[in-house]
């Protein structure tokens, strides 16, 4: 069996949305996965959201093309749950909800406490803002 076909039924038998390259890697070496993995991309059957983290994707019959399988916020934080970072809510989803106010948060925002962080996580042309957190 070759290791495409390793990793499709890999990530077929996985729970869940978001893949890790690492996750895979015992199928082969790092650069036969990283390159199996492009390939699915580019046949649409994965989505690269980050460095080494994809997300799976279905066919959605009203766009007519295959999509990401699970919303945006999903799969952030399902990311962020298999790379253990701790996370919260961002100050204007958190007033948002509290009631203090009436405006909608037009990009998810995430605190990341005690720590930096710069990954670029982009999934259908949305981005993960990151808001600082002081002491």
């Amino acid at each position: 069996m070759i290791l495409k076909q390793k990793l499709l039924r890999s990530i077929a038998n996985r729970k869940g949305i978001v893949v890790l390259r690492s996750e895979l890697e015992h199928l082969g070496s790092k650069s036969q996965v990283s390159k199996a993995l492009s390939e699915l991309v580019k046949e649409g059957v994965l989505i690269r959201v980050s460095l080494g983290v994809y997300a799976k994707t279905r066919f959605n019959r009203f766009a007519g093309k295959r999509t990401v399988a699970a919303p945006f916020e999903t799969v952030v934080e399902e990311t962020f749950k298999k790379l253990n970072v701790k996370v919260t809510q961002g100050k204007a989803l958190e007033d948002y909800n509290a009631g203090r106010t009436t405006q909608i948060p037009m990009q998810l925002q995430v605190r990341t406490p005690g720590r930096k962080i710069s990954r670029n996580i982009t999934v259908s042309g949305k981005n993960v803002k990151y808001e600082k957190t002081y002491g």
